[in-house]
């Protein structure tokens, strides 16, 4: 093996499912020492590569090699065997056993034993040679986020990885947290590793990457050098093929209070609710940003707000009603529009066709029933419209919801809740996991609803998003808002140190 023989180097990878084309004579190079960034729109073909990769899929055509050896792989612990690992967004631990106890789990003792001494002094080694310390018997369920992915590193270090794949790894990082995996990453790539990127993030791409792979529609469209001439706009037309123009944010006069939360106290038990008194007013015309590392709260601000969760106590208004005992469907009609998180889980039912999922919420009522009939009709008419207003890439109506790519989903769900013009927009988490194409389009859409004078809270763990949109951000921490910041007096580092809960810091 010589020392140009790269670490990684698939060829001529093809992959289809049905008559869909993942992946198309797909060529992949990864050399010692390297960070290679991955870039592509929802479905482009990033994730079945990787899949293909580490195990999950096998290819239709193709080879692999690693250290310029065939390496064929069936399943995960071939990828593994072979030196790949894989840090999935959602974290693979199990809460209620202790950092030592996930690092073995898989592992094959000596004479049917595992030997702990030796795997906490392997831990050690992992820690200091790649600063990623963590201690050994602390819980999983005690961990920051940040430490959770840390100790998914150490993982895949701990069986052995040369080739380390990280999927969205920074998507529910604080700014500090995402300082820290850098420094990890350099610190792999400095001990000879390789390390594939996968990031919807195209600043933290060119930050944190030696090369950069695009891919569009299945195929290979740039390979390319980073540089410090290379720009976010310059990437993201790479990746979509067409010329990028971010919405621009025009001054918004602030109007009455449309959404006001006062001493809202709801989730866990009464004793110990997991949002503890928090007030905050969303008024017309303006973005409300909340930021926070996940688990915080958010979800239950998300659901309280929407009817899903019952207070403990405060009191929770829109245009001046109060709402906190209404029930989801009359909560709609004050006019409180949501965009869950989990846009497969609760936004839509993915078994579903795309017409039903479409009209769920307002299924009981004009123009989509009467007396308990479906108007079919109507429905396929209101669906059809959306599909040609919103852009949705679809075969038609009557597809399979959960066959559309995450940016698509999204646009379903906007066009679902936009289409009855809500008072307030509640949006948590609305472009996770999407591409800079469909990000631009939602950005648009919420900068549009601002301009007409609607409320929009925007819940999100990506502060560059707040900081494009937000009039003001509101931090959350442990449940409490900890300030309330006009955008022009926020920073990313003060923002930061307020969602780790260092409010004396910020």
């Amino acid at each position: 093996m010589t020392e140009s023989t790269p670490l990684l180097a698939m060829r001529g990878i093809c992959k289809s499912f049905g008559a869909v084309r993942a992946n198309h004579d797909v060529d992949l190079t990864l050399h010692r020492g390297n960070v290679l960034g991955l870039l592509g729109e929802n479905g482009a073909g990033k994730t079945t590569l990787m899949n293909v990769l580490f195990g999950a899929y096998s290819a239709d055509v193709g080879t692999i090699e690693i250290e310029g050896k065939p390496a064929t792989i069936h399943n995960s612990a071939d990828a593994i065997a072979f030196g790949v690992g894989m840090v999935h967004q959602h974290f693979h631990l199990v809460p209620r056993h202790s950092v030592i106890e996930n690092v073995m789990v898989g592992q094959k003792g000596r004479h049917g034993l595992l030997d702990r001494a030796a795997a906490t002094a392997r831990l050690a080694e992992i820690g200091r040679e790649y600063g990623l310390e963590l201690d050994p018997n602390i819980l999983v369920d005690d961990l920051t986020i940040g430490e959770q992915q840390r100790l998914e590193i150490i993982k895949a270090l701990f069986r052995g990885a040369r080739i380390l794949i990280l999927d969205e790894p920074t998507a529910v990082l604080t700014p500090q947290e995402t300082e820290g995996l850098f420094r990890a990453v350099r610190a792999l790539a400095e001990k000879n590793m390789g390390v594939i990127f996968i990031s919807h993030k195209l600043h933290e791409v060119r930050e944190i990457t030696n090369r950069v792979m695009i891919m569009r529609h299945g195929v290979v469209s740039a390979t390319l050098d980073n540089s410090p001439d290379l720009t976010n706009r310059q990437l993201g037309e790479l990746m979509c093929g067409h010329e990028l123009t971010p919405p621009l944010k025009p001054p918004s006069e602030r109007g009455r209070v449309l959404l006001r939360l006062e001493s809202i106290r709801a989730g866990g038990t009464e004793d110990r609710p997991v949002l503890k008194d928090i007030s905050l007013d969303v008024h017309a015309g303006e973005i409300v940003g909340v930021a926070g590392v996940s688990g915080n709260g958010q979800r239950e601000l998300a659901d309280v707000i929407s009817g899903v969760l019952r207070l403990h106590g405060g009191r929770i208004e829109v245009d001046g009603h109060p709402i906190d005992r209404l029930s989801v469907r009359e909560v709609t009609r004050r006019g409180i529009g949501r965009v869950p998180e989990d846009r497969m889980g609760i936004g839509l039912v993915t078994t579903l066709p795309l017409s039903d999922s479409m009209i769920l919420p307002r299924v009981g009522g004009a123009p989509f029933s009467r007396f308990g009939i479906l108007n079919r009709a109507a429905i396929r008419k209101f669906v059809a419209d959306q599909i040609e207003r919103f852009s949705i890439k679809t075969a038609g109506v009557d597809v399979r919801t959960g066959t559309l790519s995450g940016g698509n989903l999204q646009k379903v769900l906007l066009a679902r809740e936009l289409a009855w013009d809500p008072l307030v927009l509640l949006a948590a988490q609305p472009t996770r996991g999407i591409d800079v194409g469909a990000t631009e389009f939602v950005h648009r859409q919420f900068l549009d609803l601002r301009a007409r004078g609607h409320g929009l809270l925007v819940i999100s763990e990506d502060l560059e998003e707040l900081f494009t949109l937000s009039d003001r951000i509101a931090v959350i921490y442990e449940g409490q808002i900890m300030a309330v910041l006009p955008i022009a007096e926020a920073t990313v580092r003060g923002v930061g140190l307020l969602m780790a809960g260092d409010r004396e810091a910020a």
